[in-house]
């Protein structure tokens, strides 16, 4: 045993030894790295488009459109609220025995169908009462004139005292008076039994029904037998800022502004109208005007109390120069855009924005209709860059909008600032420019 090693030094030198294994892995794992990336020679290699390393030799591969000149309508966009035009609730003016319902829940009607009947029985014999009331003052009245005539004889000749003969012409008189409250009367009772019989005071559909056949109803009840509302045509009501309000005015002053209904989730047209009410006052405490448009709603596409999205044309810009929103990039100097040249290089050219959306900008100057500018494919390229470009849009008028949407060309929101970007198209041009050592910046 003299020859043995104590047991820590022998622990010590394994664990020292696996120390040096794993070490010359770790060296080889970097040697094999640095292989990998730099191959032989020690020349960064070329990764391939968008590599770390390296760029894609040749033409940058691009999407464009061509700058038009076209006419744009201008909207003015707001949420609003569906309304019925007209809203009656149907309640009942006499009391009595509900004897028919004559309407199904749901029911188009038209004015004046029989909706429902009360028990008319004393009501017919409170008119029936009147009648006769009538008849029999009308016979003390014949009586009284006739009296009146021979009086009148008789006191031409002194026959009678004068007096006498003014008391019969009173009487005539105060019988006259009671025949036309007898009038009034059956009037009044004419009035109250028609009561008994419901119609519909306008066209429109019934809701559900509110009471029951053979219950008891009464002028007072709060309730009512039926909500009639009237959807054909049928109303939105909606804000817009105070800001927008001399706008709207001013072309209302020239006629009629149209105005759609679109579907909230989709911008689909639901139905085109006219805008008929700008409210005389402005809200105090949000700061917006309410507006009330009217549509035709002729296959019942819009609904009271459902929340549509509406657009309001206010203009139409004339023959102005259009591109599409994605051509605009944003730089350290402001909106520029990528213009196309002959020889298919590209340079970087400042623009003015007149007005944009989520779809088309009008540009005041920096470009002319007849060019063409890039609309996708900005991450590699640079002023003077060469381009090929895609054949699915090479030379290609102005993106549409999406179905339903605005009109192609269609301008929405025209309270943006001059050179403002939406959101959406933002987000995608910092996703465009995340590769390394691809950044642009407008022209100095």
């Amino acid at each position: 045993m003299h020859g043995e090693l104590p047991k820590h030094i022998v622990v010590k030198k394994e664990s020292r030894a696996r120390r040096y294994i794993v070490f010359a892995l770790v060296l080889l794992a970097i040697g094999g790295a640095l292989y990998y990336v730099y191959g032989t020679g020690g020349t960064p290699q070329r990764r391939g488009p968008g590599g770390r390393f390296g760029g894609m030799e040749g033409p940058v591969p691009v999407l464009a459109a061509q700058v038009l000149a076209a006419d744009m309508p201008v909207y003015l966009n707001a949420v609003g609220t569906t309304r019925a035009l007209n809203t009656v609730t149907v309640k009942a003016q006499v009391d009595g025995k509900l004897l028919e319902v004559n309407f199904k829940e749901g029911q188009d009607v038209k004015k004046g169908d029989v909706l429902a009947r009360i028990d008319p029985v004393t009501y017919q014999a409170a008119l029936d009462q009147a009648v006769a009331k009538k008849a029999q003052d009308e016979a003390l009245l014949a009586n009284a004139k006739n009296d009146l005539e021979r009086y009148e004889k008789l006191a031409a000749t002194n026959a009678i005292n004068k007096q006498q003969f003014d008391t019969q012409r009173a009487l005539v008189a105060q019988y006259t008076a009671q025949v036309q409250s007898d009038t009034a009367a059956i009037e009044s009772a004419q009035a109250t039994l028609g009561y008994t019989t419901i119609t519909a005071p306008i066209d429109g559909r019934t809701g559900i029904r509110l009471v029951d056949q053979g219950n008891i109803v009464r002028a007072s009840d709060s309730t009512g037998i039926v909500v009639i509302t009237q959807i054909q045509p049928i109303a939105v009501t909606y804000s817009l800022p105070q800001q927008d309000l001399p706008q709207v005015n001013a072309a209302f002053a020239k006629g009629p502004l149209a105005s759609d209904a679109l579907r909230s989730d989709t911008n689909q047209v639901l139905d085109r109208g006219k805008l008929t009410v700008v409210d005389n006052q402005v809200d105090s405490s949000t700061g917006t005007v309410k507006l009330k448009s009217e549509f035709p709603n002729a296959n019942l596409q819009l609904w009271p109390g459902q929340f549509v999205n509406v657009r309001l044309l206010v203009d139409t810009l004339k023959q102005v120069t259009v591109i599409p929103t994605g051509a605009v990039q944003r730089g350290p100097n402001g909106t520029f855009v990528y213009a196309i040249k002959d020889d298919n290089t590209v340079q970087m050219r400042p623009v003015q924005v007149r007005m944009q959306d989520e779809n088309q900008t009008v540009i005041a100057s920096g470009v002319s209709p007849g060019e063409r500018v890039v609309t996708t494919g900005f991450a590699r390229l640079t002023d003077g860059a060469k381009v090929s470009i895609s054949s699915g849009n090479s030379g290609g008028a102005a993106a549409p909008a999406a179905a339903g949407a605005a009109p192609a060309g269609a301008l929405q929101g025209v309270g943006r600032r001059e050179g403002q970007r939406p959101a959406n198209t933002q987000n995608s041009e910092r996703r465009q420019r995340g590769g390394e050592g691809s950044r642009t910046s407008a022209p100095q």
